[in-house]
């Protein structure tokens, strides 16, 4: 079937290739991320994100996607710091208009006909529509509730899964998916959970007899359906609501009250991560939000899935600092990773995100381990395709399964250290 849609996509890309795009002459570069050269080079570039977006930096190595007027001032910078770098993607437009054109082709050739496959990527109705649609088919078992709407009216839902006991009170693991626009492989993992717990039931039941689990499966509905439109759109990061009269958007994952706008975050609208006028001006963050406290009292877990960069991550965020339950997280994040390597010899980094990544202050992983969640990551799935955002549809398969893999061995061992209090369920 890959090999099927594959040729029949090279067969029809070409027609509107010659038409341009924004990113046409974009370039990204890697380059070491190793030093204190390589740090004051990133640094600066972050100053002028009109031209230069740092898609990485993990220690090692960064990506770096950089507009066609600042590139031979960009290549003599790298010179000047003698820092080592390759082009990985010699035109950004090109790639994207290419990565259009498949996908396109791919929702004609499979449409939404009840589930949701691994053959493409689904747009945020078909995704609210595959939910409804499970919860009649399995109405014991499980739940659609809408929870809210995005700034541009879009229905936020989530799903519940049980097992259809009736039980109350039970644990719960709390996901969501699609905090970031662009990252669309989270969306289709999620989903793939989704799939795993419901129609594969009799496999994962371990996974159900004491707790619940609550599902948001795209969170930044705006942003994700807008980089659905167009090849230009396709690097969207952040929500839709205008932030000032130039500028649209603020990043989700920094608009959470809990040290808001300080660290890895930008008071500037046009920054890809604005953390908005004041926390919680986004919808889409009330909701997650109201979601966390209003499941706090039994939650064990919350987990956001998001992408590039192969890491489990916890707490916490705003400060280079561990809390003091941090082995409980590392205990539970290593359980993921191992499952992942086993299985499929792909690396996960696990660790505190400050030291592993970034700062990142005003996020949902603290603000839901704050709140009372005693387990609390993000886990950046591997990057994918010539934007690194961008896994071919030929990839998700192998993608979902793999991230599954990881987030059933979190979940096993969460329901081993936190079972569920004789007194509740009743």
């Amino acid at each position: 079937m890959k090999i099927f849609w594959f040729t029949l996509c090279s067969l029809f890309i070409t027609k509107s290739l010659g038409k341009g795009s924004i990113y046409d002459g974009f370039k990204i570069y890697e380059l070491s991320a190793k030093g204190r050269s390589s740090d004051l080079v990133l640094s600066e570039l972050l100053k002028n994100e009109s031209y230069y977006e740092i898609f990485a930096s993990n220690g090692a190595k960064a990506h770096v996607m950089v507009h066609p007027e600042a590139q031979p001032e960009f290549v003599e910078l790298l010179d000047d710091h003698t820092l080592a770098y390759k082009v990985v993607n010699r035109d950004v437009g090109l790639t994207l208009r290419r990565e259009f054109e498949t996908n396109r082709n791919l929702r004609n050739w499979f449409p939404y006909e009840g589930r949701l496959g691994t053959d493409r990527y689904y747009s945020h109705d078909e995704i609210n529509q595959y939910i409804e649609d499970l919860a009649k088919q399995f109405p014991s078992r499980v739940f659609v509730k809408t929870v809210g709407k995005s700034f541009e009216g879009r229905w936020l839902k989530t799903i519940t899964i049980t097992n259809g006991d009736g039980r109350a009170n039970k644990n719960v693991i709390l996901m969501d998916g699609g905090f970031h626009a662009r990252e669309w492989i989270s969306p289709a993992a999620v989903v793939y959970a989704i799939g795993e717990l419901v129609n594969n039931y009799e496999v994962n039941a371990h996974l159900l007899l004491d707790y619940d689990w609550v599902i948001l499966p795209v969170v930044n509905a705006d942003g994700y359906s807008y980089t659905h439109l167009s090849p230009d759109n396709r690097m969207w990061r952040k929500t839709r609501q205008p932030s000032n009269e130039i500028c649209i958007g603020t990043d989700p994952n920094r608009n959470f009250g809990f040290h808001w706008n300080e660290t890895g975050a930008s008071p500037d609208p046009c920054s890809e991560i604005y953390a908005g006028p004041k926390a919680f001006s986004e919808p889409e963050a009330i909701v997650v939000r109201d979601l966390i406290h209003s499941l706090a009292d039994r939650g064990k877990m919350y987990l956001t899935v998001h992408s590039y960069g192969n890491y489990i991550l916890y707490p916490w965020g705003y400060i280079d600092a561990l809390p003091d339950t941090w082995p409980d997280l590392d205990e539970v994040g290593r359980a993921g990773g191992d499952a992942i390597k086993a299985a499929t010899g792909t690396d996960y980094k696990v660790g505190c995100s400050t030291t592993l990544l970034y700062a990142a202050a005003g996020a949902s992983d603290d603000y839901a381990f704050n709140a009372g969640f005693p387990i609390s990551f993000t886990m950046e799935l591997p990057a994918g395709g010539a934007n690194y955002f961008d896994p071919p549809a030929s990839d998700i398969d192998g993608l979902v399964r793999e991230t599954w893999v990881g987030i059933e061995a979190m979940a096993r061992k969460v329901i081993q250290k936190y079972p569920l209090n004789a007194s509740s369920g009743l």
